[in-house]
């Protein structure tokens, strides 16, 4: 926290407010543009429902895959190992995301004076999976990153488009086949279709599945860590 927030005035407390208030903005924005939302009748709840898991994902993902880049003094001491780097910067930002969560849902239901009826459990299986997901993306980033310097970039362009093939601002549902079951080949839906069913009682997101969120997180934390393994010696050499 002091390495990344300490330099700047007001410290962690921007990591925090930042964020809430860009989704606060960007909900206001958006509901004037889009009235009536696919679920409910309150914009400004459906789309951070969709943001928020999403934000998780993609700023913890990001950070993970530089935790090398960013920690690599500290990893010149033995006892540190790029284990610790990673770990680190996944549970400081996740923490940090969960944080923002609370917080924009307690503004929203204050503000709007909404009624929730929610399932806590869909709630923490939908933050699981998206902090899963960020960690092997970031875990497997990580090591292409520190190999391939091109890949940065080329992950940054296939990036572009995340926002709006994740089901941020619609539900799969509205989406025609064959297009819909392409969709659904992005882990990211099944992360935002579950937290919409932490939040709407009539939303079932039959189309949801678990095992194919955890397949990724599995394959891709795997890989990223034997690979990490298998080259640390040359990755410490060139960074």
């Amino acid at each position: 926290m002091s390495t990344t927030y300490g330099r700047s005035p007001g410290g962690y407390f921007w990591a925090v407010a930042e964020p809430a208030a860009g989704i606060a903005l960007l909900s206001f924005a958006f509901s004037l543009a889009i009235r009536a939302p696919s679920l409910g009748n309150n914009f400004a709840l459906f789309y951070a429902t969709g943001y928020l898991p999403f934000m998780l994902y993609f700023d913890v993902a990001r950070r993970v895959s530089m935790s090398i880049a960013f920690s690599r003094p500290l990893l010149m001491y033995p006892p540190v190992t790029y284990i610790d780097a990673l770990v680190a910067r996944w549970l400081i930002n996740t923490l940090t995301h969960l944080l923002v969560f609370v917080i924009v849902i307690m503004g929203l239901w204050m503000f709007y004076d909404l009624q929730f009826i929610l399932d806590h459990s869909a709630i923490a299986r939908s933050l699981i999976m998206a902090s899963g997901l960020a960690l092997g993306i970031g875990v497997l980033n990580c090591f292409l990153f520190a190999m391939f310097p091109l890949w940065d970039r080329v992950w940054g362009i296939l990036n572009r488009p995340m926002f709006l093939i994740s089901a941020v601002i619609f539900t799969p549902e509205v989406v025609p086949e064959p297009f819909r079951g392409w969709l659904l080949l992005n882990p990211l839906v099944h992360v935002v279709g579950e937290m919409r069913r932490g939040f709407y009682p009539t939303y079932d997101a039959a189309y949801l599945s678990y095992v194919y969120v955890m397949a990724w997180i599995a394959i891709t934390m795997a890989l990223g860590l034997a690979l990490l393994r298998l080259y640390r010696a040359r990755i410490m050499s060139t960074a």
